[in-house]
């Protein structure tokens, strides 16, 4: 995880360790990859399967001018 949030460039955003799968569990997330977007306000989206850089990139995008 160290490395993604090192190559993405992501470290801004909080990241969590979900080693039990507790919170993908909570969120209803069943396959991996998988991403949880957390709003403001919130709102939980989850994206299943691989975003690759420009997707990560467009949703964190969106997340920051929400």
């Amino acid at each position: 995880m160290v490395d993604f949030v090192e190559e993405t460039n992501v470290g801004a955003f909080d990241h969590w360790i979900d080693i039990d799968g507790a919170i993908w569990s909570e969120l209803n997330v069943f396959d991996q990859p998988a991403f949880a977007f957390i709003n403001d306000d919130g709102t939980v989206e989850v994206n299943v399967g691989a975003l690759g850089e420009e997707g990560l990139a467009e949703r964190l995008e969106a997340l920051i001018n929400s």
